[in-house]
């Protein structure tokens, strides 16, 4: 489940179609094909980033050592296991 809520995602999918016609970055032959593919390429990335999200706090909740969330220490491991994670899922 992502974050972001459908209606969320297609206000996005919307700007970013709308977007890419207006600045002339792009020409859709079929917009409404251009938009329901924004969207899915839209709740696929949060979906991954919602997964990658899980996995980094369930690390720091598997640490020896108690971090607690919010502390500086916390947001600076979740930091650098995201981007660790980040990386994993592009190759």
């Amino acid at each position: 489940m992502s974050r972001l809520s459908e209606s969320r995602i297609s206000h996005l999918a919307h700007l970013i179609v709308d977007g890419l016609g207006k600045g002339n970055l792009a020409d859709f032959v079929h917009e409404g094909r251009a938009l329901s593919e924004t969207k899915r390429v839209l709740h696929d990335f949060f979906q991954q980033e919602d997964h990658i999200d899980e996995i980094v706090r369930q690390k720091i909740l598997s640490l020896s050592r108690h971090v607690p969330p919010g502390s500086r220490e916390w947001d600076v491991l979740y930091r650098k296991y995201f981007e660790e994670e980040m990386r994993k899922q592009r190759k």
